[in-house]
């Protein structure tokens, strides 16, 4: 008898090729750029890699927030989950540019050292416009701003309204794009955004660690903080970072259907809504192609939820945080293609073993109760 896969198995398997999707754009451009032209023309793959993780986000964030039923261990888990592969990737980056191995980042010195690291810390530095360490961070921005909406609605007990909310979030970005094309907030003496970073730490730790009714209060004004970072200060414009968090908020709706708390129907809708609003948010040929590939193949996933999924791909959407955070560092390193292919998925499973699960596994010893000794 075969055992039963694994409920989430589709998840994985869905991240593995996402990431492998955004390894294979970057390196399209610098090993294969003439080519890689006439790919990109057709068809964006980094834009369908990131967006399916956003659907991926989007579906899974606010139901592990539920299972755990408690804001502390749900941003725990997050910073044991995230924030130690990313402080070791950005640290290695920065010595690697600094031996002169590495071209280091655009601007990155323009603006002040604890101001940067402030920024790349708290994810946020897409959203305050400040210099990322690593380039393809700016995704984890737009993560950062979700986690903090779904947490203000689960402490304010209106999760359930995703759906609509990701038809909101599209029909106002289209006027909001065009209102505000660019980034407005975190200017060039950087004071905006290291208030807004240190206003975003705080509203997380006082919605881990205080009492009643400031927790609630601190979670919604962490929403807040995260919906307005979205609005004004999306580097790429309004129109592009709201329909991300509508695209986000999609992938809730569909874990909301499937708990029975809407009809599918309204996910239906919400999904038709941000690919309406959300296809001609960019002028490239290649992104509206990206959108719909990235929502289809979702949903074939989806589908295919309750089958059995080969062991290898599930394991490449384990690593596929290492994949995605080592590749743009690695591309610099090696002298070609084959060699790039090569070395990634083995560094990939290395940082994995070595840092990412370790610290999981300390992230949910601290989160989980101890249970008492004896009768």
């Amino acid at each position: 008898m075969l055992p039963a896969p694994n409920r989430l198995a589709w998840l994985d398997a869905l991240r593995g090729p996402a990431a492998l999707a955004v390894t294979l754009h970057h390196a399209g451009w610098t090993f294969l750029p003439g080519l890689w032209a006439v790919v990109d023309r057709r068809i964006d793959f980094g834009t369908w890699g990131v967006f399916v993780f956003f659907l991926v986000s989007g579906y899974i964030i606010p139901a592990s927030l539920e299972r755990r039923g408690d804001l502390r261990a749900f941003w725990t888990g997050r910073a044991f989950r995230l924030l130690p592969l990313l402080l070791a990737a950005c640290c290695l980056a920065l010595f690697l540019a600094h031996l002169g191995l590495i071209p280091g980042e655009p601007h990155l010195t323009e603006r002040p050292l604890p101001l940067v690291v402030l920024g790349n810390v708290t994810m946020l530095q897409e959203l305050l416009n400040l210099p990322a360490v690593i380039s393809v961070t700016w995704t984890l921005s737009y993560e950062m701003a979700f986690y903090l909406m779904s947490v203000a609605l689960f402490a304010v007990r209106q999760a359930h309204r995703s759906a609509g909310i990701a038809v909101a979030l599209a029909l106002a970005a289209v006027p909001l794009g065009l209102l505000l094309p660019g980034a407005t907030i975190g200017g060039d003496a950087g004071l905006a955004a290291a208030l807004l970073a240190l206003a975003v730490v705080a509203a997380i730790a006082v919605t881990a660690l205080g009492p009643g009714r400031f927790r609630t209060a601190a979670a919604v004004a962490g929403g807040l903080l995260g919906l307005a970072l979205v609005v004004l200060g999306s580097r790429a414009g309004t129109w592009q970072g709201v329909i991300i968090l509508a695209t986000m908020f999609a992938g809730t709706a569909v874990h909301r259907a499937q708990q029975g708390t809407i009809s599918w129907r309204a996910a239906g809708t919400a999904a038709a809504a941000v690919l309406v609003c959300g296809l001609p948010a960019k002028d490239d040929s290649g992104w509206a192609p990206a959108l719909v590939l990235a929502f289809g193949v979702f949903a074939l996933a989806y589908g295919l939820r309750h089958r059995s999924f080969p062991r290898w791909l599930t394991r490449l959407g384990v690593i596929s945080f290492s994949l995605y955070l080592l590749h743009p560092i690695l591309l610099h390193v090696v002298p070609n293609l084959p060699l790039y292919l090569l070395a990634l998925i083995p560094l990939s499973l290395l940082t994995y073993h070595l840092i990412e699960a370790p610290a999981q596994r300390l992230g949910k010893r601290l989160t989980t109760p101890m249970t008492p000794r004896g009768g």
